[in-house]
This record gives structure tokens, sequence and C-alpha cells, in this order.
């Protein structure tokens, strides 16, 4: 059905796809690019993030490898700093800001940063919402209006999540961008490669919300809930 269904192609898919193809591939140029630009200093990324959390008073998270490509990411539960194979151990530019950004995480959580805790909380409900609601909302075309709405409803959960998302990546790259140098860890002049990562990474969350965003939108409109049919 929607394979076929040239206003799904071209409110959802096409735009889907243009934002969340563009924002990855951004990313992933520039960090390649300043992968291959070395921190003056020498530090490598797992030390950096160490840098960072030692100098907030933070003893109780441990900086650790994990596999994948950027998969870096901090578990609030564990109390775990995982950086991925290619930052952990590298003394790029590009390394240490995603290892400070992953540490500015970490802060956020010692600080008791609101947002983080409620996008925490909002972990079970977008969980459900992503696996149920697009579901519900195709099966309510077929079957009534009715059953779109309680379907949006769920998917909505995944929207207010990446929502929600957003001041928590936005608020840790500030961080990282203005501790990385507070520190000594980067001489101010090379936080231009540091920037440029890190704003390509807060892209993609915005991608994201746009896209999750157009389908919901789309469901609405499709039912009849939102405009006519």
């Amino acid at each position: 059905m929607f394979l076929f269904d040239i206003n799904y192609i071209l409110m959802v898919m096409l735009p889907g796809l243009l934002i969340s193809g563009a924002a990855s591939m951004l990313v992933k140029s520039r960090f390649k690019k300043y992968s291959q630009v070395a921190s003056i200093k020498g530090y490598t990324g797992a030390q950096a993030a160490q840098v960072l959390l030692d100098n907030a008073g933070i003893h109780d998270v441990k900086v650790v490898p994990t596999r994948g490509f950027l998969s870096d990411h901090y578990n609030p539960s564990s109390k775990e700093l995982a950086l991925s194979e290619g930052v952990y151990s590298s003394q790029s530019v590009a390394s240490i800001g995603i290892a400070c950004h992953e540490a500015g995480h970490a802060i956020q959580h010692a600080k008791n940063y609101a947002p983080l805790h409620i996008r925490s909380a909002l972990v079970p409900m977008a969980g459900i919402g992503s696996s149920i609601g697009y579901f519900v909302m195709m099966i309510g075309l077929f079957v009534h209006p009715s059953l779109v709405m309680i379907g949006a409803l769920l998917f909505a959960c995944v929207l207010l999540f990446q929502i929600v998302t957003l001041p928590v990546e936005f608020d840790a790259t500030a961080r990282a961008k203005r501790l990385v140098v507070e520190a000594g860890i980067v001489y101010p002049e090379e936080r231009i490669g540091i920037d440029k990562v890190l704003n390509a990474a807060a892209l993609t969350y915005v991608a994201a919300v746009i896209s999750t965003l157009l389908t919901l939108l789309y469901f609405l409109m499709r039912s009849g809930l939102l405009g006519r049919r």
C-alpha cells in the first residue's frame, strides 16, 4: 500500500531519506576528516573523557571500550562511558570531541540535569510507541480513524522522546566544546575540528525529529484526523 502511495513517498520516505542520509553522510565525512588530525597534546579519547570526569569530581564512572563504529554512549544505569574502537585509543581531534561529548552526559547525570532524567523516564514509552504505534496507525487506516488516533498517541511518545533528546545532546555538546579547552586537553585553535564533528552529530537528532514528525502528520492527514480526507 505505502510502497505505491505517492503522498507517502513524497511526504515521508523521500524527505526522511534525504534529511537522515545527508546528516549521516556529514557526520561520517567530518569524522573521517578530523580523525586524521592529531591533537597537539596527544590525549586519547579515553584520557580526555577521564580528565573531564576527574575535573568534575566524578569517580564512579568507568571509561570502557566498546565495539562498533561511532557507537559511543553513556549508560546512566551502569555508569559506564563506552567509547568505540575508533575513539577510545585515538589521539585525533574528532575522537577527543566525541569522547568529551559523552563525558558531558556523565556530568549531566552527576549534576541532575533535568532533561536527561526526563529522557530516561521516557525510554519505556518510546520503546512501546516505536514498536506498536506505527502498525496501529497503519491498521487504523483500514479499520477506523479512532484506531489511527490511538496509534498516533503511541507514536507521539517517540516524537516526545526525540524532542527531549535535543536539549540533552545540545547541552552535552556545549559542555564538551567549553570544557575541552578549559581542561587544557586541546588548544583553542584545535576546537574548530571538534565543533564541526559535534555540530554534524547534533544534526542527526534534528533529522530524527523531522522524520518522525512527517510520519505522524502523514497518518493523521491520511485518516482525515488532520485536514480534509
